[in-house]
């Protein structure tokens, strides 16, 4: 029986697949023909060709066939010059092209001589290889510093530019631990410099503070240096997308999202301007996560700088205009001297602590200034007895973990840190007890960096700001307790000497360790000696007195079931084998 044929697929389309095919191919050869425009290659036009009506079309047909066979630059010289000015004009070139050649070889042969020559110099000359490599070493580490800008160093002259080109500095202090976020050394630099520079403290993140702290501490620092309260937005845009999301951003900005302080800090900034008749420049300072490039963005309305979670996102300096009159300059981040302690160290380092012993101690140190109640309560974690315990506990609630179900300690190290840093957690510190000058200001710095400013409407502005913002309750936020000023580094030469010091120490540290280690270690392979010695030395008495025992009932013809084996008695006894005996 023949098989069937089969009918053949019919090629017809639906009316919506074949008019979204030709839309397709439309678009194509619209995108081709854009980006032909953009390249400058534009269709060559059609010849038209010669009318049949034209008189003389063979001739002029049979010429056009001609020129096509000739080369088109002979064919361009005939037409311009003619056949006599053509051969003049090829041997020319041709003679350029013989002189051409004969310098290139010329050259050639004047710098194998010079090489020569130089190699000649170099075999009579005594070598000297290692102070050579030496210098190519030291050249290219200087190369590789000065490029890199993740370095302390260039924090530090960056910083440095920062101040000296600034008429007024802001010194940014995180509202929760204020006294910690000052630099003493910076201070000190900005007022006793010849050029009269104002500083202005300013508290941001001042809605993670209870309300009474905040006011405690604003009566705190206005004694000696004019601070400002300010609370920079956190949802700003680039400049790109903010036309595009204009009208929807208006409708869903919301009062947290919103900055508080602007007015206060531009008047000031502007009545500062006018007793100098003339144009400012603001540097703005401070430790890594405090908000500087923040309190930029806020003032101009716009994602001018680069804002991160991360320390160190600005490390360079930063020209921002916000009107004719004022140019804020951002800065990098001050590096903390590293004879601080660990508690500094972990909240206002440039870099995130990254050996697990350091984060350890970290955490230990956090752990230590605060109270164990307010850390259950924030983190919703049980009683824990110390820091190691704490981090397995808060990773099993995050659900930080690692293969086998193993809790990541390191990982929610770092998060309690960025908790810190950031703005998730509210904390306060109570300000000190006794009204007393830093070491570092005298009454007539204070008074000089006073002059101009009125305090009155200052602390009117202020309290405008602290009405409008909402506060977290003073049940709910942790009381941290912070033990000063943290020394920053402002010279390369001393940052380096620090270093150096500190390495010297860790490396005397670790030595210190191993040899207690050692030590540790021999005097546990003693013990155990001793201890296996005793234990050998009660086996052998006890299996003594058993043999004694068995072969004394033997003799005196005891009950038969005294030479049966005994199931109280231990595998070694039974098995035992003594090699002494000689047995026949």
């Amino acid at each position: 029986m023949k098989r069937p044929k089969l009918r053949k697929g019919s090629k017809r389309l639906t009316c919506h697949k074949r008019y979204k095919i030709q839309r397709k191919v439309r678009e194509h050869k619209r995108k081709l023909r854009k980006e032909a425009k953009k390249r400058g290659n534009k269709k060559p036009r059609k010849d038209p060709g010669v009318p049949s009506a034209a008189p003389f079309k063979e001739e002029v047909l049979r010429e056009a066939e001609q020129r096509k066979q000739r080369s088109p630059v002979k064919a361009c010289l005939v037409s311009l010059f003619g056949s006599v000015l053509l051969t003049c004009l090829l041997g020319e070139m041709a003679l350029l092209e013989e002189l051409k050649q004969k310098q290139k070889l010329a050259r050639q042969k004047e710098f194998e001589k010079k090489r020569k020559l130089e190699a000649k110099k170099d075999a009579t000359k005594p070598k000297k290889e290692p102070e050579g490599k030496e210098s190519t070493v030291k050249l290219k580490t200087k190369s590789s510093k000065q490029l890199d800008k993740n370095s302390a160093k260039s924090f530090c002259r960056e910083l440095k530019k920062v101040i000296e080109a600034s008429d007024i500095v802001l010194e940014v202090l995180d509202a929760r631990d204020p006294l910690g976020c000052r630099c003493p050394q910076i201070e000190q630099i900005i007022t006793k410099s010849g050029e009269k520079k104002k500083l202005v403290l300013v508290l941001n993140k001042i809605d993670l503070v209870p309300r009474e702290n905040l006011e405690q501490w604003l009566c705190y620092l206005k004694n000696e240096l004019p601070a400002v309260a300010f609370k920079s937005s956190m949802q700003l845009q680039d400049r790109s997308t903010e036309k595009l999301t204009k009208k929807r951003r208006h409708k869903d900005m919301s009062v947290s999202n919103m900055c508080f302080g602007k007015e206060c800090l531009l008047k000031l900034l502007r009545k500062h301007c006018k007793t100098q008749e003339k144009a400012i420049k603001v540097g703005v300072i401070g430790f890594p996560n405090v908000g500087k490039s923040s309190i930029i963005n806020s003032l101009k309305e716009a994602r001018v700088c680069n804002v991160g979670p991360l320390r160190g996102v600005t490390k360079c300096m930063q020209t921002v205009h916000i009107d004719k009159q004022i140019v804020i300059l951002d800065s990098p981040s001050i590096v903390v001297s590293p004879s601080n302690s660990t508690l500094a160290l972990a909240l206002r380092s440039l870099t995130d602590v990254g050996e697990s012993r350091n984060l350890l101690d970290a955490v230990n140190a956090v752990l230590k200034h605060c109270s164990k109640q307010h850390v259950m309560l924030c983190y919703n974690i049980p009683d824990f007895r110390n820091s190691l315990e704490f981090l397995t506990l808060l990773a099993q609630k995050r659900g930080m973990l690692k293969k086998g179900g193993v809790p990541d300690t390191e990982g929610a190290a770092k998060l309690l840190l960025y908790d810190l840093t950031g703005a998730k957690i509210s904390y306060h510190s109570r300000p000190p007890m006794s009204q007393n000058l830093s070491s570092h200001l005298t009454k007539e710095t204070v008074a000089e960096m006073q002059k101009g400013f009125n305090s009155e409407e200052l602390e009117k502005d202020n309290m405008n700001t602290i009405n409008a913002v909402k506060y977290p309750n003073l049940a709910s936020s942790l009381l941290f307790q912070f033990s000063g000023m943290t020394n920053g580094a402002t010279e390369e030469t001393a940052l380096e000497e620090e270093m150096s010091e500190q390495d010297d120490l860790e490396t005397s540290e670790n030595e210190n360790d191993v040899a207690n280690d050692q030590e540790s270690a021999k005097e546990e392979a003693a013990g155990e000696e001793e201890n296996n010695i005793q234990v050998d030395n009660k086996t052998s008495n006890q299996k003594t007195k058993v043999k004694d025992t068995t072969l004394k009932r033997q003799l005196a013809g005891g009950d038969p079931n005294t030479l049966s084996f005994n199931l109280d008695k231990t595998v070694d006894e039974d098995d035992s084998y003594d090699f002494n005996i000689d047995y026949a």
